[in-house]
């Protein structure tokens, strides 16, 4: 029996529509690393982009748990001697909530071209309102 591989032609995507109200970031983002991989789908290949567009909306209604509120930081480098910089969460939350959750997504991806393939498949917005009504995204609960 031969094993079943898919054919990036063959791929059949949706759209699925997500509410972050009141979800955990963690566990909502695994989920949504999970879609954009194809992982739930029985098609799934491993080195193929199976996966589905997903749409998150409600940014900035997410949670942590714990004392994460106070002591998650963001860290970035400049690129220059001493440019090692920190964001706290509270921050990056009040100045782009919809950052917090691209970058818990993008980790949970494989680091290399086909990681990068995927997280263009995310969007994430403030607010209810998203300008994808054209591709008739479906409601996905978590």
């Amino acid at each position: 029996m031969k094993s079943f591989i898919a054919k990036p032609q063959e791929i059949e995507r949706k759209w699925l529509l997500i509410d972050a109200e009141g979800k955990t970031l963690g566990r909502l983002s695994s989920e949504v690393a999970s879609i954009l991989r194809g992982k739930n789908k029985p098609i799934y290949t491993p080195h193929v982009d199976t996966g589905d567009h997903v749409i998150i909306i409600n940014a900035e209604k997410i949670v942590l748990t714990g004392k994460k509120l106070d002591q998650k930081n963001y860290t970035y480098h400049t690129g220059h001697p001493g440019g090692l910089r920190e964001i706290p969460y509270s921050v990056m939350m009040d100045k782009n909530p919809e950052k917090v959750i691209t970058l818990a997504v993008k980790g949970m991806l494989p680091k290399n071209s086909l990681g990068r393939q995927m997280i263009k498949k995310l969007r994430v917005y403030r607010g209810t309102e998203h300008n994808h009504e054209a591709q008739k995204p479906e409601v996905y609960e978590i």
